[in-house]
């Protein structure tokens, strides 16, 4: 019981892995006030397009980079059209999204069916015989590696490093930043194609490890992108949270699997579709949180059930001031 319960978790951090570094990605892109709502779509289009490159080439490395590129690519149409033709992002953005999708299943369909290389799990010497956290942790492919390792290191750079503090300092305020000789615009392309480039590495983490192969609109993963977006939000764009928030998202859909048998007059839809909704309600419980209204509503409660919940003295989690508006240097 114990092994099946080690694998399941094991599971749910490797299939987590492609939403921590897109979300990360999007948390970079958001820190800088630019809004990317291609996210889905970039998602789609690099794990077509790295998986053939991989095929192609027959190279794992070349289809992870190939993704990125897609990604980035993505990132720097996004930024061109929104700030430097000054269109909508949301527009924009949106448009990428079902453009990038539609794409990927047109370029993708004379591939569908093939094979191309699978990265497999690299166990870590010593350090994968570490009981429990062995297999955890330390028995997995490289790129769960790199998405736990993206946790700190993004921690680190957005809130220890003078990079990080002039990321915040254009998100927020980008005026006074403006005014201190930063180049605002130059700063959002900069994490605009960046954090595009992470999406982009999702895509291909899931053609070439989770899910094998190209298999157009079959392939599972339109709806991704949107769950990363969300899961941006819930974590208040701080890369620890965001991790916890895609980790949570997966054991979910673990749970949804694992229940699915025990349940045997539950349909199996419910249980498939049951993470989606159960991510709403809490996003929309953390939002909750920020208005005055819940606030007036809790105070009625017992004291050690309101200090829990109250915000009163505590940092609320809000969007960079200057998301999704444009700037110009004026």
């Amino acid at each position: 019981m114990q092994s099946e319960l080690l694998i399941g978790l094991a599971g749910v951090i490797a299939s987590a892995s492609p939403i921590v570094i897109a979300a990360i990605g999007e948390t970079l892109t958001e820190k800088s006030g630019m809004l990317n709502l291609s996210v889905n779509g970039i998602i789609l289009l690099s794990a077509m397009s790295g998986f053939i490159a991989a095929y192609d080439t027959g190279n794992l490395i070349a289809g992870y980079l190939a993704g990125m590129l897609t990604g980035a690519l993505i990132g720097w149409v996004l930024a061109f059209c929104t700030i430097t033709l000054n269109q909508s992002q949301v527009a924009v953005g949106l448009v990428l999204a079902f453009l990038c999708r539609d794409l990927s299943y047109f370029l993708g369909n004379d591939f569908m069916g093939f094979n191309a290389p699978v990265l497999h799990s690299t166990p870590l010497p010593f350090l994968s015989e570490i009981p429990i956290l062995g297999s955890l942790f330390f028995d997995q492919t490289p790129m769960v590696y790199l998405s736990l390792l993206s946790i700190p290191v993004s921690l680190v750079w957005i809130n220890r490093t003078k990079f990080g503090l002039i990321l915040r300092s254009v998100g927020e305020r980008p005026e006074a930043a403006f005014a201190r000789g930063i180049n605002v615009n130059k700063v959002r392309y900069l994490y605009t194609i960046l954090g595009s480039a992470l999406v982009g590495l999702a895509g291909p983490i899931y053609s070439l490890g989770l899910k094998p192969g190209w298999k157009g609109s079959m392939t599972g993963l339109d709806g991704i992108g949107w769950i990363v977006l969300a899961i941006t939000i819930f974590g208040g764009w701080n890369p620890f949270r965001v991790a916890l928030g895609a980790y949570l998202f997966e054991l979910l859909r673990w749970l949804g699997l694992v229940y699915q048998i025990k349940l045997t007059g539950v349909p199996s839809q419910v249980l498939q579709v049951a993470p989606f909704p159960l991510m709403i309600l809490t996003l929309m419980f953390v939002n909750m949180k920020n208005a005055e209204w819940f606030e007036s509503f809790i105070s009625l409660l017992p004291p050690p059930i309101y200090r829990f919940f109250s915000l009163k003295g505590k940092r609320r989690k809000a969007a960079p001031s200057s998301l999704g508006i444009p700037f110009r240097n004026v």
